[in-house]
């Protein structure tokens, strides 16, 4: 077993890295979640946020766009040209994929300056596209909804887990130190 872990060292440093960042994030971030109440419909400040950024985006555009608070449930209705094309749930707001870009970031740092930077960075990315591929998932729901699951479970997905990708491949060539080092014997 030592000589296992002897021989692959940085892949466990690595594991080890990516499950405590993504676990004590995600446990904070479960703690704010759970300052809201389900029973009341209460919907958390960051999906409040995404839904009034991806109206405001509408707007912005000079589209037709209007957003309601779900009577049922602790979501938002958002409505476009008249038409009611989808709701905005908290798992709509990309924390989730941040999450995960970010602890891969920490994970595969020597710098911590330097990953705090990206991750930041790569998270106002993540957050913008969220928002733009909210906004393109309901103008795409309004004139195709016979595709809303291939528009919401396949396509908008691939789209967002592609950057998070390239931002990944990015972090270890480019900015990381591990990509450029060369091991000398």
């Amino acid at each position: 077993m030592k000589k296992v872990f002897g021989q692959h060292k940085p892949f466990f440093v690595f594991l080890f890295k990516f499950l405590m960042f993504y676990l004590l994030i995600t446990m904070l971030y479960k703690f704010f979640l759970n300052s809201y109440s389900i029973e009341r419909k209460e919907v958390d400040a960051i999906t409040t946020h995404v839904a009034n950024q991806t109206k405001n985006t509408f707007v912005f555009f000079g589209k037709d766009c209007k957003l309601f608070k779900h009577e049922f449930e602790a979501s938002f209705k958002l409505i476009y040209k008249g038409k009611y094309v989808a709701r905005i749930v908290e798992g709509c707001n990309a924390i989730s994929v941040i999450i995960l870009f970010a602890s891969f970031v920490f994970a595969f740092s020597s710098n911590f300056k330097k990953a705090l930077l990206f991750m930041l960075i790569g998270a106002m990315l993540i957050y913008v596209l969220n928002i733009l591929r909210i906004v393109l998932l309901c103008v795409s729901l309004y004139y195709y909804p016979q595709f809303e699951h291939l528009l919401h479970g396949i396509v908008f997905p691939l789209v967002i887990y592609g950057v998070v990708f390239l931002l990944w491949i990015i972090w270890v060539t480019k900015f990381s130190g591990y990509g450029t080092r060369v091991d000398k014997k």
